[in-house]
């Protein structure tokens, strides 16, 4: 299928009548159908039970006398609160510790972490590189994933500090818990659905304090249980967040992810128009010693030359160390040719930065990219056209939107979450005249 020519704004392309498809592959998996209705919640479990008033001896004459009137029903001992759980002595010989259910699905790592928060990460990977931590009799990696009924070898540990630490409760400003709750897309009582702003990290880092997933902390409950994000979305990008309630959701959720069992859609402005208008985007991604041979052309615009940023993906081979396939089907909604043009994309597989950097190897960068923003001097007419060059008024944010999601959702239905636009996109979409409402042709993409 090719773009038509147009000189202004110009409709995307229609719904294709029955038993048509515009893209050439063809099969893969049904989609599921939409049944899931956000407004429903679980009932709760009902209110709990007040403990039985124990037996006990007649008092003494002078002790009835201060007894509460005869009309007063006797109150019932308050419940003992359940304390927090706390985190195992350091073993001093070798243990085999099996995993529970409740456990199946997490990572190595944070099993450790968990049972004893105190352990230092150096350390963990050191023991696990000798061999000293086993699964199954097995040597294993601090990034593996743990199953139920799999057996830990765990040696003597060193802990970083000798006193047991004291974990802090974590409270959350109101003005973040006000956030949570109308960023909230969706919520029963096992998962929730956040649609992540423009700007705000999902996890911390080098000098990343305030972040989704601190917040999460900060909803733990008593007995330690606390919300755990499903998966990522770069700072920059917006749209639909998945958090599960609980581990053993957690654990559910992520085996569909990794079994691509979930449908994901995207929707980005990219630089001028992609030809053909719908395709499939096969690559090999990997961190590597360069994008080419100038690892400088992942510096942002305003860091100095040569600067080298470890984070961007590059272009791999086949057979390359740590490359990676990657597929994405992307299909042109609308477009203002030859200047930019609406993108809907469904990745397949889920690497690091796989969308931004497959739009910029086939030559259309998302707008407002600071890694990915392609290899363009200052003479290229992309920037000096009036035609081709990116209007003033639209905001240098990424233009990149977690648009829609849809899963089984392991407590039964199916589950489907549309995030709205954010606001610099929105006001993109209203400068160009694009219409959210129109129909989105990658829909028709092949699964796979």
């Amino acid at each position: 299928m090719t773009a038509k020519k147009t000189s202004g704004p110009s409709r995307g392309p229609r719904k294709p009548g029955p038993g048509k498809s515009p893209f050439r592959a063809s099969g893969g998996r049904k989609r599921p159908a939409r049944s899931m209705n956000p407004d429903a919640r679980q009932p709760d479990d009902g209110e709990p039970r007040r403990a039985p008033v124990p037996k006990s001896r007649p008092a003494p004459a002078r002790e009835q006398a201060r007894a509460a009137p005869p009309d007063q029903a006797p109150r019932a001992p308050r419940p003992e609160k359940k304390s927090a759980a706390k985190a195992e002595p350091a073993p001093v010989a070798v243990q085999a510790i099996a995993i529970t259910g409740d456990e199946d699905g997490m990572r190595l790592d944070r099993w450790f972490r968990r049972r004893w928060p105190a352990i230092g990460l150096s350390h963990l990977n050191k023991i696990c590189r000798k061999g000293e931590v086993r699964v199954d009799g097995k040597r294993v990696e601090a990034s593996d994933r743990l199953k139920a009924g799999n057996v830990v070898r765990v040696p003597p540990l060193k802990i970083e500090v000798e006193a047991p630490a004291v974990k802090r409760a974590v409270e959350i400003s109101p003005a973040d818990a006000k956030l949570i709750r109308d960023i909230t897309l969706f919520e029963d009582r096992k998962l929730m659905v956040l649609n992540k702003p423009w700007g705000l990290a999902v996890q911390g880092g080098s000098g990343t304090t305030r972040h989704i997933d601190g917040m999460l902390q900060a909803m733990a409950e008593e007995m330690g249980e606390r919300p755990v994000l499903v998966h990522r979305l770069d700072r920059d990008t917006s749209g639909v967040l998945l958090i599960a309630k609980t581990r053993k959701m957690a654990a559910d959720l992520g085996e569909l992810f990794r079994s691509r069992q979930t449908q994901k859609i995207y929707w980005s402005i990219v630089q001028g128009v992609p030809k053909p208008s719908q395709g499939r985007i096969s690559l090999f991604l990997a961190k590597g010693a360069a994008m080419g041979d100038d690892r400088s052309r992942g510096r942002r615009p305003d860091e100095e030359p040569g600067r080298i940023d470890p984070e961007k993906m590059r272009i791999a081979k086949h057979g390359d160390a740590d490359a990676q396939h990657s597929v994405t089907f992307y299909a042109t909604v609308d477009k203002v040719a030859p200047r930019l043009a609406w993108l809907s994309m469904k990745p397949i597989t889920g690497r690091t930065h796989q969308l931004r950097a497959h739009a910029e190897a086939i030559g259309h960068p998302i707008i407002g990219d600071p890694k990915y923003h392609g290899d363009m001097a200052q003479n290229d007419p992309r920037l000096t056209d009036p035609m081709r060059a990116i209007p003033k008024e639209v905001e240098r944010k990424l233009h990149l939107l977690a648009r829609r999601l849809v899963l089984p959702n392991p407590s039964g239905g199916i589950l489907d979450v549309t995030a709205p636009l954010p606001p610099h996109m929105k006001k993109t979409f209203a400068l160009f005249g694009f219409d959210e409402k129109q129909y989105d042709p990658i829909e028709d993409a092949p699964e796979e």
